[in-house]
Parts: structure tokens; sequence; C-alpha cells
């Protein structure tokens, strides 16, 4: 049972098919043998029986006329005239005879003997020298004699024996042709819950828009019917969820610019209050400063979930882009920055990248760093290790405990803070922060992970797709290029702008604010580094 439940269902079914036409082949083809070989084997001894009975009559006959010419071994060969592949052989008053050298009283069963002595007919199937027989003997108390005869029967062992190996034959054929019609039966059967689960796997990458289509098969009809109510019930569900979290981020985004408004005007009498009211007006602006960063990152996540994100690419200098992003995100979290390593490979070249989102995403991994590491240690950006798929990775390492590797994946979860949270930094984060970068790098078509720091603590590794190009090089030919359309045209040429990315026009790309996913990059968190030891988790 253990070994069935490890194949797949066609499988099973393939194997279900396959054993049943064998067992049937095996009934039918013993039934067939059985039944022919009882019909033909009677057939042969009652033939044998007349026969004999014929000839015994015919020696009888002869023995009970007296002659001087006709001697016992003529007698017996007078007999057997006619009848092929039979010996005959003759005891009066103690004297054996028979035309056969070879054949002789120790050719036949004392049974058969033993029966006929005692005047009653007897018959007798039997091996001689490797070869069957049918013995047969008459009692002939007129004359005082006994008369045998021995069928060779080999004609019809050889018989069944050829019916065995053709049944057995039909019984592989048959068994062969059970399994390839399980595989065919199987397949067919299967069809439809393939189409189920790539259904489900369009609903769990988010495209709730997937139904089956409706079938005329009224066995496959409920099923049809019931997948797509439990989908519409859940696209309603995740639809009224996601509207309750804009709504209430939306709701909340009024008072909080009060409060922050309100909490401006004390920060700037803070020297008029007391020791304890400067104090609480300090918890009062962390946590208020907290709060609305976490509505504005539910605002993103629910835009993101209802497929409202906006993707703006542009060609940019990936060098550049680091060191901008790395900058604004220093002065953010008052901070100086970490050290940033550019590989020579690197260095000059350019991606298509929304710059708003990577921003955020540096953004995001240093904030956590700086909470939960000890702050960022090193910035390392390299291309990635494919030449034929080119990317580029961007690391960003800490100083930290680390992530356990149980961890790893569950950190890039919404409000997800780890079996260590209370022993953990500060505790300023949203919860939110890892799972907008991983977000972010979806929206990409990139991916994300972490590991260890080759000196300890956490890396937490970007790797983005791009088409990567010399940058100065690809400059002068756009100069050169430029240059010579001017000149054709008799117009100064133009100043060089930025480039948009295929698929995203300076908006939501797609018309949905979504970019198509590359089948090479796996979606939300990547691969995880494995055998790293335990660490604390971080959010």
């Amino acid at each position: 049972m253990a070994l069935l439940t490890r194949l797949g269902l066609r499988a099973r079914v393939t194997l279900v098919f396959g054993l049943g036409a064998l067992l049937v082949s095996l009934s039918v083809g013993m039934a067939t043998y059985l039944t022919t070989r009882h019909f033909l084997v009677d057939a042969r001894e009652s033939t044998s029986q007349h026969i004999a009975s014929r000839n015994a009559k015919t020696v009888l006959q002869d023995l009970s006329t007296p002659t001087k010419t006709l001697t016992r071994t003529r007698v017996l060969t007078a007999a057997d005239a006619g009848t092929s592949g039979s010996v005959s052989i003759l005891e009066q008053r103690g004297t054996w005879y028979d035309r056969v050298l070879s054949m002789g009283p120790s050719s036949i069963p004392a049974s058969v003997r033993h029966d006929v002595a005692r005047g009653t007919a007897a018959s007798q199937t039997f091996l001689l020298t490797g070869s069957p027989y049918i013995a047969i003997g008459f009692p002939m108390p007129s004359v005082d004699a006994q008369y045998y005869q021995l069928f060779n029967i080999s004609d019809l062992t050889h018989t069944l024996r050829i019916l065995a190996l053709v049944l057995f034959g039909a019984g592989l054929i048959t068994t062969a042709l059970g399994t390839v019609v399980g595989r065919w039966a199987s397949g067919r059967s299967l069809r439809p819950l393939r189409g189920v689960s790539r259904a489900a796997v369009a609903i769990a990458e988010g495209r709730l828009g997937t139904r089956l289509p409706p079938t005329e098969d009224r066995d496959l009809a409920g099923l049809t019917g019931s997948f797509n109510r439990m989908v519409d019930q859940l696209q309603e569900r995740i639809e009224r969820e996601e509207r309750f979290t804009s709504d209430v981020s939306h709701e909340l985004r009024s008072p909080l610019t009060t409060l922050a408004a309100s909490l401006d005007v004390l920060e700037a009498h803070v020297l008029e209050l007391g020791t304890s009211g400067r104090a609480a007006l300090t918890l009062l602006g962390a946590d208020l400063r907290r709060f609305q960063r976490m509505v504005s990152e539910l605002l993103e996540i629910s835009r993101t979930d209802i497929g409202k994100a906006e993707v703006v690419l542009e060609v940019v200098e990936v060098g550049e882009l680091v060191r901008r992003s790395v900058a604004a995100a220093s002065r953010t979290i008052a901070q100086p920055p970490p050290e940033l390593d550019m590989r020579p490979e690197i260095a000059g070249r350019r991606i298509s990248v929304d710059k708003r989102r990577f921003e955020r995403i540096v953004g995001n991994l240093l904030e956590n760093a700086a909470h939960y590491g000890g702050g960022a240690t090193l910035i390392l950006v390299e291309p990635g290790p494919e030449p034929d798929r080119p990317t580029v990775r961007i690391s960003v390492d800490d100083q930290g405990p680390g992530i356990a590797p149980g961890e790893r994946e569950r950190v890039f979860e919404r409000f997800y803070r780890g079996v260590a949270s209370g022993r953990r930094g500060a505790g300023t984060g949203t919860g939110l922060g890892l799972s907008l970068v991983a977000e972010h790098v979806r929206l990409l078509g990139g991916s994300v992970w972490a590991g260890e720091a080759p000196g300890g603590g956490a890396r937490f590794t970007v790797e983005l797709p791009a088409d990567v190009h010399d940058l100065f090089d690809d400059e002068e030919d756009e100069e050169e290029s430029t240059a010579e359309q001017s000149a054709s045209a008799g117009e100064p040429s133009a100043p060089e702008g930025t480039a948009s990315a295929p698929g995203a026009p300076g908006s939501a790309a797609g018309g949905e604010g979504e970019l198509a996913e590359p089948e090479d990059h796996p979606e939300g968190v990547g691969p995880l580094p494995t055998h790293q030891p335990p660490r604390e988790s971080r959010r």
C-alpha cells in the first residue's frame, strides 16, 4: 500500500488496468486449457478403448480357431493392423507374447494387470520412457488369456503444449493491451483535473478571474460548478478584504495628518514642557510616525493586491542608481552609509527598472538592518552567475545575529517577526518592510532571498533581470546616430532623454500596473541558501 500511495493517480489506474487484464487472461486461459485438455483426453481415451475392444475381439476370435500356421505373434500383428502408435501384448497360460521386443509385461502398469487378472477390464494413463501412454487390458477367460494394448499419446501432449503456449502469449498480449488502454483511459479521465490544476495555479498567482469552462459531461458538471462557485466566493472575499484595508487606510490618513500637524506644533514648543511631558511627547512622536509609516505601507500593499500597482520602467546606470538610493535611505535612518562594493564587471552598466520601487527596496533593506541587525556593513553590487541570463544582484550585509534557516522564507511574510521577536533590537519596525521588498521585486520580475553574510550576520540579496549593456559604448553609438540623423535632416540634435522600457509606456505596465513575470525567476521569495547555523529572525 505504501508503494501504491507513492505512485501517481494515473500510474495507479494504469497498474489496476494491467493487473485486471492479467487476471482475466489467466482465468480465461486456465479455463480454456483445462476444458480443452479434458475433452481431448476423454476423446482419446474413448477412441483408444474402442480400438482396443475391437482388437481384443479379433484376437479372441483368432485364438478360438485352432490353426497350425498362425502363431501368437502373427495374431497380435494382425490385430494391430490399421492402428498406428499402439502395441498389443498377449498373455496366455503364463506365456507372454508381443511383437515389439522393447515392450513386455513390465511395460504394463501393475494395477492394470492386477485388475485384468481378476477378470475386469481396466485402463490407465501413465508415462513410459518419458512418453505418455494409455494402457488398456481385457480378460479372455474362454481361452485362458489376457489382452493388453498400449497407445502412445505424445501427439496429444504436444498439442496441449502448443495450446498452453498460445494461451500464454495471448495473456501477455491482453495484459499489454489492458495496460495501454488503462494509460489512455486514465489520461482521458484526468484531463479535466489538469484543467482544474491549471486554473488553481492561475488563481494562486493572483488571476482571480480564472474560471473552468462549462461542460456537458454530467459527471464533471458538478465539479466545474462547485469549483467556479468556490472561486467566485474567494474572489468576493478577497476583494471585500482589500476594499476594507484600502478604505480603513484612507480613512486613517486624515486623522493622522491632523495628529502629525498637532505633533509638529507640540514639538515646536517642547522646551516649554516639563521632563515627563517631553518624554511623553518623544514616545508619541515615535509611535505616530511608525503608525504613519504602517498606513502608507498598507496602502501600497492594498494597491498591489488589487492589481493597481504602477510600474514605470526607465533605463538607468546601475552604479549611480544604487549610490543615490543608498544616500537617500541613509538620510532617512540617520546613519552613515555602509561600504559600497561595486564590482568592475557591473560599473558603467545600465538596466531597465522602476527607480521609485528600487529606492524603496534599498531603503527598506537598510532600515531593516538598522532596526534589527546593528546597521548595514556592506552593499555588494555584482552581475548574476549565469552568463546566458543577464541579471544584477544587490546584496545588503549587516552585523546582527542573522536569521535562522527555518525563518528565511517567513521573514518576507506580512507582520511576521519570528520566534525571537521579543529579544530583537528596538522593535520600531512595522513588520511590513520585507514583505514590501518582496512585492516590489516581484513586480520588477526579480527574486529576493535571505542568507548568511560571509563575516556573520544576515545578507539579503535582490536579483533583477537586466539586458545589461555598456553605458558609455551605447552613449557614443546614440550620439553618432543622433548626429547622423540631424545632419541628414538639417536640424540640430535634440538632447538625449530617458528611455522607457518595453511594456511600460510611462504608466502602469500592461494597463494593470503589473509586469509579466519571467519564467526564470521565482515569484516573491527566491531560492534560499542552506546549511547555515541557526540565527535569530528579523523583520
